[in-house]
């Protein structure tokens, strides 16, 4: 009896209170607690997201992020020139276009200012030139009038104009994938499917523009030129749409300062606990569903969502047990990005101009006419880098005489830049040790990024869910890689995790009305 009477007492507060009210209220809930693992742009945006939608869904949510790196942002970051904090240089994601909504509508939002288009440049030189390894095919002015327009038009005939067509064909279906009825998308493969992107993915750029009448020089020199500026691949291995993300260039931005600084403010204003310098070593499933999360230095918490917002394969991470679903492993871009500054110009000489003619502020490569993609397994090619830019300048504190003005450029190539390399490009003899406070390059930094997949053509992708409760972002890189498809998939990530809790709560509603109904039916009696 006594056991029947403890047995009653604890069933009391549910068949009383709960069953009068249904399920219950949003005030007592406790807090579904996250942990994100990643502050690049998946995971930023994954928490940033995450705030919104559990608190416009009424869900309280604890949410705490991981990341190894000092610094937000990932592969956006910035490194200042001569140590000079007022001089910061993008060394990641360098830019975002009027079509990239979610980085767009956030910089509006956190008040963030754009970085104006002013860069050092000498006087007259043209805004853009293809260099082959031979000779530059093609050097424009950047200008927008018809002349312009009037030689591209003789050279290239109107594939221009169907190269802007077919661009704004492919970005229409994609964009889709940010509004219902396709968001949010439960697989990746099922979506680009139904938006009419899988063929595209499935071909290579080449195939792509052969089949749309867009082929000879123009995909020769200007649409593969870009294809090897922003994913270092040449147009028979990149897959067509990436091809065609290259091509929408239009309204080209950054923020002041640096575009890590829109993932900084998301993960701010999400309200997130944030763990920079910390490495997750572990995710072990526990019998409850829960995760516990442990970091390499052995602390460890209990969360009931995980968030994987980095490639796994470039992490050290254990998950255990295995989950249904384990990323594949996939080649990465082995990208050198070298930043340097210098009071020379690039020396025309090392492209086979005249002395008396300016190198182009932006110098992007393409192979020579009869050199086939592949020859050289790192891509690159005779020009030996995929391009050299003008990205800002600055007073070097260091000079003597001090603040003097000089240049900042950017490389990006498949192998490290020496001193024999920019002693070329510069035609001035650059010692071993590269910098000196006077020299001809008074600062450099040289970064090796794991910048972007192989973009090869596939047509199946990776799973965003992967085990009851553990999410993955980092799978759309194969699909599309920049900063707003990761800022998608963190947004996509987030309202699916969000949207299974409120499924989870109408069912425990739907039990507690089923209780109900029988109890109105069917007293409960105790017999004594």
């Amino acid at each position: 009896m006594r056991y029947l009477h403890v047995f009653t007492n604890a069933l009391l507060p549910l068949s009383c209170a709960a069953l009068h009210n249904g399920a219950p209220s949003d005030n007592s809930m406790p807090p579904k607690r996250v942990a994100i693992i990643g502050a690049g742009a998946g995971g930023s945006s994954a928490a940033y997201h995450l705030s919104l939608d559990s608190t416009s869904s009424g869900h309280p949510t604890e949410i705490t992020v991981y990341e190894r790196e000092a610094h937000i942002g990932g592969r956006t970051t910035t490194v200042n020139a001569w140590n000079d904090p007022h001089t910061p240089i993008e060394l990641g994601g360098s830019i975002f276009v009027e079509v990239n909504h979610i980085l767009v509508n956030a910089s509006r939002e956190f008040n963030l200012s754009i970085a104006s288009e002013d860069r050092p440049k000498p006087a007259d030189a043209p805004e853009l030139g293809v260099w082959n390894g031979k000779e530059f095919v093609v050097i424009t002015s950047g200008g927008d009038g018809w002349w312009e327009k009037a030689k591209l038009l003789w050279r290239y005939g109107l594939a221009p104009i169907k190269v802007n067509s077919l661009m704004k064909s492919t970005v229409g279906k994609f964009l889709q994938m940010y509004e219902e009825p396709m968001f949010p998308w439960q697989s990746l493969g099922d979506v680009v499917e139904k938006v009419g992107l899988l063929e595209t993915t499935g071909k290579t750029g080449e195939q792509l523009l052969e089949e749309n009448g867009i082929g000879g020089l123009f995909a020769e020199e200007i649409v593969q030129a870009s294809t090897r500026v922003n994913y270092a691949q040449n147009l028979p291995l990149i897959h067509g749409l990436e091809t065609m993300v290259c091509m929408a260039a239009n309204g080209a931005m950054a923020v002041e300062g640096g575009n890590w600084k829109i993932f900084a403010h998301m993960i701010e204003k999400s309200g997130a606990t944030l763990h920079l310098n910390t490495s997750v070593s572990q995710i072990s499933k526990q019998f409850d569903g829960t995760y516990t999360v442990t970091t390499s230095s052995g602390k460890s918490a209990t969360y009931d969502e995980v968030i994987l917002a980095a490639p796994l394969q470039f992490t050290s991470l254990v998950i255990d047990p295995s989950p249904r679903h384990v990323p594949d492993e996939i080649p990465y871009v082995g990208l050198h990005v070298t930043l340097f500054a210098s009071p020379h110009k690039i020396s025309p000489e090392a492209f086979g101009l005249k002395a008396s003619e300016l190198v182009p502020q932006f110098v992007l490569t393409t192979l020579p006419p009869n050199e086939k993609p592949g020859t050289d397994p790192n891509g690159a090619g005779s020009p030996g880098f995929f391009s050299i830019s003008i990205v800002s300048g600055g007073l070097n504190p260091h000079s003597t005489p001090s603040n003097r003005p000089e240049t900042i450029y950017k490389i990006f190539s498949p192998h490290a830049i020496d001193s024999s390399f920019l002693s070329k490009i510069l035609n001035v003899d650059v010692p071993d040790k590269e910098v000196e406070d006077d020299g001809p390059v008074t600062w450099i930094h040289h970064k090796l990024w794991h910048s972007y997949p192989y973009e090869y053509p596939r047509v199946t992708f990776e799973e965003i869910k992967l085990d009851d409760g553990l999410w993955y972002t980092s799978g759309i890189e194969s699909f599309i890689s920049t900063m707003e498809t990761s800022a998608l998939m963190g947004k996509n990530v987030a309202r699916l995790v969000v949207e299974g809790w409120e499924g989870r709560r109408r069912e425990e509603g739907q039990v507690f009305e089923g209780l109900k109904e029988q109890m109105g039916q069917k007293p409960l009696k105790a017999k004594l």
